[in-house]
């Protein structure tokens, strides 16, 4: 049975009994704690915690996750993987133990006629927790599953939580024995090699506290409801009804190995090393294409670097396989054929997936030139110092710099002997993670417990938002935050963070700024409303301070936005939406959106390019948007459900998170798009849009940033002014402008170039006597000198070379000049034939000197270069020189 058939089987059983489909959500986590969903439950972590009301009593779905801690040891084993799809039934106070229990049953052994899977009940093995008595009778007793079949085990194996004070609860493992060839019997509490779990049923029903690991914490007592979290791994099912030994052998992961095979020449089983690469590539380029398909982009950072390692780690396996060049485009071939057939979107969508896994490949292959340049010179410095440990910072630089993941540093240096200082290199990363959370956690919800925000939900409901029609209206206060800890009330100087029962305030989302302004109440007090969030769904939190009186909770209160500023960010917002379908028009399908920021009269647009926009194309975008304001079209919002608003082909945004109802908008017959903004009612409102520009932000993403309105014709005025203003100096008209400043610059270069020539042959000069004053060192000629500072280091290797060839060639030589450029201090060392044939080499010469100066180098035993930190250190770098020529003399 195809994995494409498991998936359709798994959705049509339990929606004929009663449960809605839910489509899988994105991998690109709702959730500030997670950067990928690594579970299936997760978009359902919110009813399950009791931030949202479940919208339905009993769902299932068929989730994407992909999970990334063990990445090192994908390929090694045959049970490790990145991508996975976990396939869950799940009820919200409506069925319960026996209800999981028979449906999983049900499903399972049902024959392949009548819509089950057609497992072998004799075949299956079940545990349940230690006490769970209630689970072990309705197996036994209700299903008939024999009792030495079932075995009971502890919190470790059979106990769920998620790690948090939340709910709880024992959990029940259905076990398939794949027979003896695969181990002793025995259950799975002897072998789980024999016995491979395939669907675990969660039973939550208790509310557990706080403790740590999976075993040490305290049942507080019972949930207010009891619900049901199932999940089925559709990959380990796969593998038994395909009747293969490993997920790599099923066919969504073999038909992938054999084409790397194909491509290298390689066979799967030809040998271990070899399988290895095999399987990580099929494994890394299914979750590449799965998280490039979910709107995820290459980058150093975040979710952007897990896909640009594991992207890295499956071309350097197919290099290390044997492949020369390309190979991203029929691997990634392969897996979308395969994997659209669950996924359709991937075929839809297959020309960007294409542009942005074709562009991080082409910028890999660069990177891997010369950033192995770069860990060269690493390796000879750490070499050079007697090292065998290359340290954590160079190992930084090449990650942060360069792109190269971790692990391809590791491998590349072990191939050089040495190893890498992985706590320095994972203590910068994690220094340079928890700056970057820091700041986007500080801004999202403050320093304040999400408890807090939670609280005010259950108490008060959601906050209802009015400001797409008002900007200013009647509420009151149902929450109030001082200090990140609810309060009663708050005085004059406070910070605070308010919650109102409506508002007409924006909270920051979907790239639209937050609204300011006031919060007026009736006994006078005034909250100046500096920013506006959504911490948890639904709960909108106006952060302010107290300029006048006393806050209290309950209090009425009339709530205004600052409409100059909301105005001057709706013209930018639907700028951005006009700015999407003119790059959309001019550069296809693959310029999707890939983030953007609307602010008072300016936006930034982030959009999906392998290259840079030219200059014509910009302008053409940026007149065609201009023609369409002229056009005056009406811009429309309208509230519709997904399948209707895709049926109008209106433009989802990548990674965002979106439900059954969605609102559009329209502007004219131009663009449509899901957005929760505010906007213009016209497009005449926006005036102007001036595009500024457009650079990369990471590989395969460009950025465009434009001002829109007053601020765009304040920026041409100004352009206007600077115009005018060259014209005069150059005394022309300002379409001579161009070619007048062109010529001015000509002879500009032209005069550098002639004060260079001059420069140099000033240094050329002092050849002839650094020649004439070289001295003997137990016969050989050594010429060390510091010569004038700010001398660059082109010109010192001229130099050096120069009083090289001065010297007789039958005379041993060696020429070491030093000079001080920028503070800090740089040598050229060169030795002749006849130096060299007594053993003395420049390269072991600059890396004595450049230790001496505080830094590295190398180079050929003919001619190397170095440098240091410590300028005063020359003299005694010279020193250092003259000792090494004597004792190698």
């Amino acid at each position: 049975m195809e994995s494409a058939e498991i998936r359709r089987r798994w959705l049509r059983f339990f929606e004929e009994r009663g449960h809605t489909v839910v489509p899988s959500a994105s991998l690109i986590a709702d959730d500030p704690t997670l950067l990928l969903v690594p579970a299936g439950m997760v978009p359902f972590k919110p009813y399950f915690l009791g931030e949202v009301k479940p919208p339905w009593p009993r769902a299932t779905s068929v989730q994407k996750c992909v999970r990334t801690p063990d990445i090192e040891e994908v390929g090694k084993t045959t049970r490790h993987g990145t991508f996975f799809q976990m396939c869950g039934n799940f009820s919200f106070g409506d069925y319960f133990k026996e209800g999981a229990i028979k449906y999983a049953w049900e499903l399972l052994t049902s024959s392949q006629d009548d819509g089950g899977y057609g497992l072998d009940p004799e075949k299956l093995w079940i545990t349940v927790y230690l006490d769970d008595d209630e689970a072990e009778r309705i197996w036994h007793e209700v299903v008939g599953v024999p009792k030495e079949r079932i075995q009971r085990l502890g919190k470790k194996e059979n106990y769920w939580s998620m790690g948090v004070p939340g709910p709880c609860g024992p959990c029940s493992e259905i076990n398939y024995d794949r027979g003896p060839e695969f181990g002793v019997e025995g259950g799975p509490a002897v072998n789980d090699e024999r016995y491979v779990e395939i669907w675990n049923l969660v039973f939550m029903q208790y509310e557990r506290g706080a403790g740590t690991g999976k075993e040490d914490f305290e049942i507080l007592g019972d949930l207010p409801s009891k619900n049901i979290d199932t999940g089925l791994g559709l990959e380990r099912l796969a593998m038994i009804l395909q009747g293969v030994r490993n997920m790599y052998e099923t066919d969504t992961l073999r038909v992938v190995i054999d084409k790397a095979g194909d491509l290298t020449g390689v066979s799967y089983g030809a040998a271990a090393d070899t399988d290895v690469s095999l399987r990580v590539v099929a494994d890394h380029m299914r979750t590449s294409t799965m998280l490039i398909g979910d709107g995820v982009t290459p980058g150093n950072e975040g979710r952007g670097y897990v896909l640009r390692r594991i992207m890295r780690r499956a071309i350097r396996n197919m290099r290390l396989l044997g492949a020369t060049g390309p190979v991203v485009a029929d691997l990634l071939d392969v897996v979308i054929k395969t994997m659209g057939q669950q996924y359709p979107e991937l075929l839809e969508d297959r020309k960007r997936i294409e542009t942005v896994a074709l562009a991080e490949e082409a910028a890999f292959l660069k990177t891997l030139k010369a950033g192995t340049n770069i860990l060269d010179t690493a390796v000879t410095e750490t070499k050079a110092a007697g090292s065998t440990v290359l340290p954590g910072d160079k190992a930084f630089l090449l990650h942060d710099t360069w792109g190269f993941p971790i692990d391809l540093t590791l491998e590349m240096a072990a191939e050089q002997g040495l190893s890498v200082d992985e706590n320095g290199f994972r203590r910068l990363m994690k220094e340079q993670r928890e700056r970057a959370k820091a700041d986007a956690q500080a801004k999202k919800h403050g320093h304040a417990d999400l408890s807090a925000y939670r609280e005010v939900a259950d108490r008060s409901g959601s906050t209802v938002f009015t400001g797409y029609t008002h900007t200013e209206g009647e509420s009151s206060v149902v929450g109030l935050l001082a200090n990140g800890v609810s309060a009663p009330a708050a005085q004059e100087g406070d910070e605070v963070e308010v919650v109102l029962d409506r508002t007409p305030f924006y909270a920051e989302g979907g790239g639209q700024l937050a609204d300011t302004g006031r919060i007026k109440l009736e006994s006078g007090a005034v909250v100046e409303v500096r920013d506006v969030q959504q911490p948890v769904p639904g709960v909108t939190v106006h952060k302010g301070v107290v300029q006048v009186g006393e806050v209290v909770v309950g209090s009425p209160a009339y709530a205004t936005i600052d409409v100059k500023r909301r105005r001057a960010i709706a013209r930018a917002h639907s700028a951005t939406h006009l700015t999407h379908q003119a790059l959309r028009d001019a550069l296809g399908p693959t310029a999707a959106q890939a983030g953007s920021e609307n602010s008072p009269g300016r936006f930034r647009f982030d959009f999906g390019s392998p290259a840079a926009v030219p200059g014509t194309v910009l302008t053409d975008v940026e007149q065609r948007i201009n023609e369409v304001l002229s056009r005056e079209l009406d811009v429309q919002a309208e509230v519709m459900s997904m399948e209707d608003a895709k049926k109008q082909g209106a433009i989802a945004e990548f990674g965002e998170k979106y439900g059954d109802r969605v609102r559009v908008v329209t502007i004219g017959d131009f663009s449509k798009e899901l957005c929760g903004g505010t906007h213009v009612a016209n497009t005449a409102q926006l005036g102007l849009v001036k595009l500024l520009g457009e650079s990369s932000i990471g590989s395969g993403v460009r950025r465009v940033e434009a001002l829109v309105g007053v601020d765009a014709y304040n920026f041409l005025a100004r352009e206007h002014t600077v115009v005018s203003q060259l014209t005069e100096l150059v005394k022309g008209r300002p379409e001579e402008l161009p070619e007048k400043i062109s010529g001015v610059l000509a002879k500009l270069k032209e005069a550098e170039k002639e004060i260079e020539r001059y420069r140099a042959e000033k240094v050329l000069q002092a050849a002839a006597g650094l020649a004439q004053e070289a001295k003997d060192v137990r016969g050989v000629a050594l010429a060390a000198a510091q010569v004038a500072d700010g001398t660059s280091a082109d010109d010192l290797r001229k130099l050096v070379l120069d009083v090289r060839g001065r010297i007789p060639g039958d005379r041993p030589a060696v020429v070491a000049l030093f000079t001080v450029a920028n503070g800090r201090p740089l040598t050229v060392i060169a030795t002749n034939e006849a130096a060299r044939e007594r053993g003395i080499k420049a390269g072991d010469l600059v890396r004595t000197a450049a230790k001496t100066l505080g830094g590295g180098g190398g180079g050929k035993p003919d001619v190397a270069q170095g440098g240091g930190q410590n300028a005063a250190a020359v003299p005694e770098a010279i020193e250092a020189v003259e000792r090494l020529v004597a004792e190698a003399a």
